[in-house]
């Protein structure tokens, strides 16, 4: 009789246990979720998850919000996604720094293994941009001055995609440009607009409204081809010198996060991302649609953690 009532109790304990599992899977999400963005608002990351976490409200009914937390070439804010409780409640989006940053010895403790990848959105290319009126209208005068006169080039922090895209420039053209960082994009452009700056090398996306309306002037993208949003804009290689840097952005969770919230949150994630609300924000803002699931995200990080350990050793 104690060993049946012994096996009773087990079994309602382990029911119980599933029950409670069932109940979690299906209310998720319950409470308010939020996107941690690691660079400031304004600039092409913030841009492009606000304008995701608005595709994705319908699937978060309790809400959805971008955070912002910057610092350190984003690797103050990727650290903290990576540390959050593995609940659901903190998407982070991550970027090239990720796999970067540590490569230089100044990553803190990011590590692309303490996270579970979800999907990519977004890719884009460097664009060497200077004010309208910079003395400077072709590429080839900017990088003729470089060596002479101390060149001010700005970016979106030291080991940051933008600030390799700088360094790749000027290797391509055997000239030095004195490398400025800023904490994100934006703080670079505004510089860039208060004549702060020679130049900046930041994303397309990121300047083309200024560009547009005749404030900043667009000298060269870093790409394997023109781009649609600037067809009058030629690529650095067309200009002969061989180099293409962009970057991505994706959205992971820690290590650490159920399967059945990961499986939920990167559905959702594709599927705002190929609604029309996205993909219209995204024509209009200059970015591209670039959407990668998560097996072939997972590859890809590895696949750039590999180059940019060979690409850094050598700095």
């Amino acid at each position: 009789m104690k060993k049946h009532i012994k096996n009773l109790i087990v079994s309602s304990l382990v029911i119980a246990g599933l029950s409670t599992t069932v109940h979690s899977a299906e209310n998720y999400p319950e409470n308010p979720v939020r996107i941690i963005v690691p660079y400031s608002a304004g600039g092409g990351s913030d841009s492009v998850s606000r304008a995701l976490a608005e595709a994705l409200k319908p699937k978060f009914p309790k809400g959805i919000a971008v955070e912002n937390r910057t610092g350190g070439a984003g690797s103050v804010g990727m650290s903290y996604g990576m540390h959050a409780k593995p609940n659901g409640g903190t998407i982070t989006m991550v970027v090239p720094e990720l796999v970067m940053l540590p490569h230089f010895g100044n990553g803190g403790d990011i590590d692309y293994k303490k996270f579970k990848h979800l999907a990519i959105v977004n890719s884009g290319y460097a664009a060497i941009t200077v004010p309208a009126d910079s003395p400077y209208k072709t590429l080839d005068s900017l990088l003729k001055d470089a060596n002479d006169k101390d060149l001010l080039f700005g970016n979106s922090g030291t080991g940051s995609i933008w600030h390799i895209a700088g360094v790749g420039m000027e290797k391509a053209a055997n000239v030095e440009f004195n490398h400025i960082p800023f904490k994100g994009s934006s703080a670079a452009i505004t510089s860039l607009l208060g004549k702060h700056l020679d130049a900046v090398s930041v994303s397309y996306a990121e300047v083309a409204s200024q560009v547009d309306a005749g404030l900043l002037r667009t000298l060269a993208v870093l790409a394997p081809h023109r781009l649609s949003g600037a067809p009058d804009v030629p690529t650095a290689k067309e200009l002969g010198y061989d180099v293409a840097i962009g970057t991505w952005r994706g959205y992971s969770v820690p290590v650490d996060t159920p399967d059945y919230i990961v499986n939920y949150l990167t559905d959702a994630i594709l599927e705002a991302a190929k609604s029309d609300a996205f993909k219209t924000f995204m024509a209009v803002s200059n970015n591209d649609v670039d959407i990668i699931g998560p097996e072939e995200f997972e590859k890809k990080i590895q696949r750039e953690d590999k180059i940019y350990a060979e690409l850094i050793s050598g700095l």
